[in-house]
């Protein structure tokens, strides 16, 4: 079976081919357009012109994606398409295209949650040789991920905790109170003077800095809920920052930022540590499942093994290949091929 992804629910237009084969699916391409550099005067997503892009990017990205697997559109079996959640002037472009594509090449469309599609990154067979140097230099687990499972979503716009019972029935445990943690980063970031988008730059800029130069408070540290917040660990950053910045002298001003970065990167993800402790010990499961653009930060899946490590907590990590983990078609058609075959 194979089937054509299309995925605009951002600022990235997207399409690949997927080859599924005996409940495993293989990607054939993966084409991405990404319209960073294009935002980064904004210091954040345009919604209406973001569509402009993909507006433009749509039908260059669908035929790369199909001459790369090597296809036509006759070859196609199905089209799944991005539906939501994401960015409505966005999404319109994607869906709309993936609807005339699914009329003149008479193919069955299948619309796709985003956030399921996040999470079926890891279900990618590529991800069976691991990529350890891309991941992690501790061990990710290696073997089959199975249901029941925690899944940890982290991303601009998302930062939750589900239960999911079986591939196609979950239910959210615990969710953000207010910004998404890689929102959170954004806005950190630009506190910090630090290009769009914030969490690679936080990242980059962390590794010279102290994690606890700054002394910060953990979101909701003593709450038995299993939800986020960002907004108030935002605010003492910026807050911090408006006081100590001036008296810095200009020679040292890029170790306070480091020292900045790092604490807040620390801190953040010490809070989504803590509450997926909270949700495995309520759920019982012993493997927790991570996806979204975040979840290609190093440092988080760091944090994630020496916390659950210091705490005794025995579970199995899966965090998916970094070019997986932000916003993509092949993890759109390839929670497709999993729904597809569930009927």
């Amino acid at each position: 079976m194979l089937i054509l992804g299309i995925e605009t629910s951002c600022d990235e237009t997207s399409c690949a081919v997927v080859k599924c084969e005996n409940n495993r699916f293989f990607v054939l391409s993966n084409i991405i357009s990404s319209q960073i550099k294009f935002h980064a005067p904004y210091g954040g997503v345009v919604p209406n012109l973001a569509a402009r892009k993909h507006l433009q990017n749509i039908l260059p990205v669908t035929k790369k994606a199909l001459k790369k697997a090597g296809i036509v559109p006759n070859n196609l079996d199905f089209i799944a398409v991005t539906q939501g959640p994401g960015l409505i002037p966005a999404l319109l472009v994607g869906t709309m295209a993936a609807k005339t594509f699914s009329y003149f090449w008479h193919k069955p469309l299948l619309g796709i949650h985003h956030i399921e599609g996040h999470i079926y990154a890891n279900f990618i067979e590529n991800k069976i040789e691991n990529n350890l140097d891309e991941i992690s230099k501790f061990e990710v687990s290696n073997s089959p991920v199975k249901f029941p499972l925690l899944c940890l979503v982290v991303s601009g716009g998302h930062t939750q905790l589900i239960d999911f019972s079986s591939p196609t029935e979950f239910d959210i445990l615990g969710e953000t109170l207010d910004d998404a943690i890689g929102e959170a980063f954004d806005k950190v970031a630009s506190v910090l003077g630090l290009p769009y988008p914030g969490g690679p730059e936080i990242e980059r800029v962390s590794e010279k800095g102290d994690s606890h130069a700054v002394t910060l408070p953990i979101p909701l540290e003593h709450d038995d809920s299993m939800n986020f917040s960002f907004a108030g660990l935002k605010t003492a950053v910026r807050t911090y920052v408006e006081k100590e910045l001036p008296k810095q002298h200009e020679t040292y001003k890029e170790f306070f930022v480091a020292d900045v970065a790092a604490s807040f990167q620390r801190v953040a993800f010490t809070h989504i540590a803590q509450k997926a402790e909270k949700a495995l010990k309520q759920t019982g499961y012993k493997q927790l499942v991570v996806g979204g653009g975040v979840a290609s930060s190093q440092r988080l899946t760091d944090i994630l093994f020496s916390y659950f490590e210091e705490k005794e907590i025995k579970v199995e990590l899966f965090v998916p290949n970094r070019k997986y983990c932000t916003d993509n078609a092949s993890v759109i058609a390839g929670y497709a091929s999993n729904l597809l075959e569930q009927e």
